[in-house]
């Protein structure tokens, strides 16, 4: 049998690490978009073809009924699960701002600039500015959410159909939510069946940003 460093390709290996070292870090794997961004390939079927290998020679498991869910079984040889990853370097992550905190709930008076900053690692970003929110509501604890999280946010003002996004509703409240749009209808859908979903005409709703990433502090 071949031992596990002969059995992956250095892309396998790269995507392996990057998803322990997220998962670690923030205790949820990258995203698609940031796996394929950070190692440099075209299209997201060139992760999904790592993913899958990795998956059929017993690195990691897809866990069932979650999205983008990965565990990570083992390491290749020579880096064994129980032993700490090198620590990032100071000049390793970058400094995006803390604009305060975003209802997971009911929406809340508008977010405002801050000049508060927060570090995060760079394999969280991709192209594009980003921004750090505070979580406040337990409104998306379906989708790994919860309250006193902090999420980062890529801006932007358009999603698709799904992605978990910073909406401002009639220019004044700000929320977080699962967008879909349809019949002229924008709807702002919650991950906790506690709370509704909430239809709103597209010209009440702006997009500020989409979900990219999401840290948690253990006390």
């Amino acid at each position: 049998m071949f031992k596990d460093s002969v059995m992956l390709t250095q892309k396998q290996k790269d995507l392996l690490l990057l998803i322990d070292t997220r998962i670690r870090a923030v205790g949820v794997p990258p995203s698609y978009d940031e796996m394929k961004d950070a190692l440099g390939l075209a299209s997201k079927s060139g992760i999904h073809r790592l993913i899958t290998a990795l998956e059929e020679r017993g690195f990691v498991r897809r866990l069932p009924n979650k999205a983008r869910a990965l565990e990570v079984i083992k390491l290749p040889q020579g880096l064994q699960k129980d032993e700490p990853l090198a620590p990032v370097a100071a000049n390793d992550s970058y400094e995006i701002p803390f604009v305060g905190k975003i209802a997971a709930g009911l929406p809340i008076a508008a977010i405002e600039d801050s000049h508060n900053l927060m570090s995060v690692p760079p394999s969280m970003l991709g192209n594009g500015d980003h921004y750090a929110l505070e979580i406040e509501g337990e409104s998306m604890t379906g989708a790994g959410i919860m309250d006193g999280d902090v999420v980062v946010v890529r801006k932007t003002n358009t999603a698709r159909n799904n992605e978990i996004v910073v909406a401002l509703v009639d220019q004044d409240e700000a929320t977080l939510k699962r967008i879909y749009k349809r019949d002229g209808v924008v709807e702002l859908i919650a991950e906790n069946p506690d709370y509704p979903t909430r239809s709103y005409g597209p010209d009440r709703v702006e997009v500020q940003g989409v979900l990219v990433g999401l840290v948690r502090n253990y006390n």
